[in-house]
Parts: structure tokens; sequence; C-alpha cells
């Protein structure tokens, strides 16, 4: 006897196509999209707040350097003015 060939459902190529916002709810899907706008803003924020501490901490630290540290940070060889 010779084996039959199974064709693939209709059903299961329909749930194939459909996607996970498709399943959802809009309401759902839309404050999944609010949240992640949130979150990318609290990243952001976290990322600029980083970044000006580092500047704070970097001017604090110029500005409290001793005359030894900026002597030999200078470029000027007494030689040139010889």
């Amino acid at each position: 006897m010779a084996k039959k060939k199974q064709k693939p459902s209709v059903k299961k190529q329909k749930d194939e196509k459909l996607s996970l916002g498709d399943l959802l709810n809009d309401d759902i899907v839309s404050k999944l999209k609010n949240t992640q706008q949130q979150l990318k803003e609290e990243v952001q924020k976290k990322q600029e707040e980083e970044l000006e501490r580092q500047r704070e901490e970097r001017r604090q630290r110029e500005k409290n350097k001793s005359f030894e540290e900026l002597f030999n940070e200078s470029n000027l060889k007494w030689s040139d003015f010889k």
C-alpha cells in the first residue's frame, strides 16, 4: 500500500501569518509601546546625568590641581625663551 501524503491544513497556514501584535489587544500594545518609550527616556536621562557628573568631576579635578601638576602638564620649554 502506498502512503498518502498529508496536505498542510489551511488553519495552520493562517496561524503562521498572524503576528504577536495581531493576537494582542490594541490597548495592551499601546501600553507596551508607552512603557518602552518611558524606559528609553529613562536610559537617556541616566546617560545625560552620568555625562554631566563626569564633566563636573573633571572640572573639580582641574580646579584643584597643584602648581606641580600644572607645571608638568605645561608644554612650555625654558630653552624656547632663552
